[in-house]
């Protein structure tokens, strides 16, 4: 499955913006090598070299408001790995030129990039190194449709009876038979905060709070178990082999409406966030065992 990414804004407000000759706003990633099969001549078919990749993406002007420190609302360095790894998945490539252009199209694809710099570099071939170095910016990119960020055909998001597994003396196994399962993010299960007389509004937080210490617990108890509360991270983890256990505030409170209705349930919860993921499998672990069912 895929989804979109997180686009900034197409069009922004005239007020704030930058002057034109106010050098733009980047991120990079520079130095990253991998091994690969790639080259036009004879003597590279059938051997691993070392490329090194370096790119560099000015970003459209999109001020970060001051004190806002979220990783959800920046651009993610992932975004260059990934369009590394895109381009080179399942493929042989025998140019360098044709590399660049495919991963300086799919960085522009993202609606947060005004430019591009590309260099790869080969470090094997002769002393020294080789390479080709491009920079493309909107007009004379390739055109593509949005970049989707991959989630694996296999993710699951998983709802734990946080009270079942606090006594089970076999937590491990259990988790290494859902993890078995493919990518996962785990939510635990836990009563809500007890009714009390306060605005819904604070139930409601003291709800979440209640599930994320819930998530705490769990990781306490397996070095695996990594609590996550970003859209970004939960992203990351699916496509990097993370045992994610959610931590909903963050996503729940900045969703505001699109929430299930209170009194909050992490049994709704979960495919809520599922939903939102692009995961279409559900599993239940608890007293019961481990059951696992597609959404609807």
């Amino acid at each position: 499955m895929t989804r979109p990414t997180l686009l900034h804004p197409a069009s922004l407000p005239d007020a704030g913006q930058a002057p034109a000759n106010t050098p733009p706003d980047r991120i990079f990633l520079r130095d990253h090598v991998v091994e690969a099969e790639i080259g036009a001549f004879q003597a590279e078919r059938g051997v691993r070299q070392r490329v090194r990749f370096t790119i560099v993406a000015d970003l459209a002007p999109h001020p970060v408001a001051a004190g806002c420190d979220d990783v959800d609302t920046i651009l993610s360095y992932d975004l260059l790995l990934d369009a590394i790894r895109a381009e080179m998945m399942g493929r042989r490539i025998n140019l360098l030129e044709t590399l660049a252009e495919g991963i300086a199209a799919r960085v522009l694809a993202h609606g947060g990039v005004a430019a591009v710099h590309v260099t790869i570099e080969k470090l094997d071939r002769v002393p020294g190194t080789l390479g080709v170095e491009i920079t493309r910016t909107r007009p004379r990119a390739v055109p593509l449709e949005a970049l989707p960020v991959a989630v694996p055909e296999n993710a699951l998001v998983a709802l734990l009876d946080g009270a079942a597994l606090a006594v089970a003396h076999d937590l491990s196994a259990r988790l290494d038979a859902l993890v078995a399962l493919g990518p996962a993010v785990l939510c635990v299960d836990a009563p809500g905060a007890p009714r009390g007389h306060v605005p819904a509004a604070v139930q409601r937080r003291l709800d979440l709070l209640a599930f994320e210490q819930a998530a705490w617990r769990l990781a306490a108890r397996d070095p695996r178990c990594v609590v996550v509360d970003s859209r970004t991270e939960l992203d990351w983890g699916l496509r990097n082999g993370q045992v994610s256990v959610w931590a909903p505030s963050k996503i729940v409170v900045d969703a505001r409406d699109d929430t299930p209705p209170a009194p909050l349930a992490m049994a709704a919860l979960a495919p809520w966030l599922a939903r939102r993921l692009g995961i279409g499998r559900m599993a239940r672990l608890g007293a019961a065992g481990l059951e696992v069912a597609n959404l609807d």
